[in-house]
């Protein structure tokens, strides 16, 4: 009797699986959207940028410390990071914004098999931010496109504001 009792669950709980299975299937997943909006405008304008090396797999590849500048302005309702001293301009996705603590993420891809994937997760403090910077290169074969070699390096950063906000522009 409790052998029959066992298979008649099995076969009930069998039936609502697989009812409930369309709703599942078709559920949608909510993600919210981070807007530029929701970027303190302390965030905007020239900073010098203070960065030393605490973690890496490829010593010879990351240099040990640096000194860089950093314009972040909103161009068009995108956020910009653009290095004054080499002219490199690139726009960032912003993955966190909650309060004081911005995390951004900009992907190059170079040299036609080489990815670098960098990550700056900053606090703001007053006219300072102190963060980490963590890049991720990967090197792909130019034959099948395999993944042949990941690079890591975390770098601890100082960021110094050196002039105010940058006014949003709208080309």
């Amino acid at each position: 009797m409790i052998v029959i009792i066992i298979c008649y669950m099995r076969i009930l709980l069998s039936l609502l699986i697989l009812l409930m299975f369309p709703i599942l299937a078709n559920a949608e997943v909510i993600k919210a959207e981070i807007s530029v909006n929701d970027v303190p405008k302390a965030l905007l304008g020239t900073w010098r940028v203070d960065s030393k090396l605490d973690n890496t797999n490829a010593y010879d590849r990351f240099r040990p410390q640096g000194v860089d500048f950093w314009k972040l302005s909103l161009i068009d309702d995108k956020l910009t990071l653009e290095n004054p001293n080499t002219k490199v301009k690139a726009q960032v996705s912003l993955n966190t914004v909650e309060g004081n603590l911005i995390v951004f993420t900009k992907k190059t891809n170079y040299d036609n098999n080489k990815v670098l994937t960098d990550t700056v997760n900053i606090r703001l403090n007053g006219e300072k931010f102190s963060g980490i910077n963590t890049l991720t290169l990967e090197s792909y074969s130019l034959i099948d496109n395999h993944l042949m070699k990941t690079e890591t390096a975390q770098y601890l950063l100082k960021g110094e504001k050196l002039s105010g906000d940058t006014i949003p522009l709208n080309k």
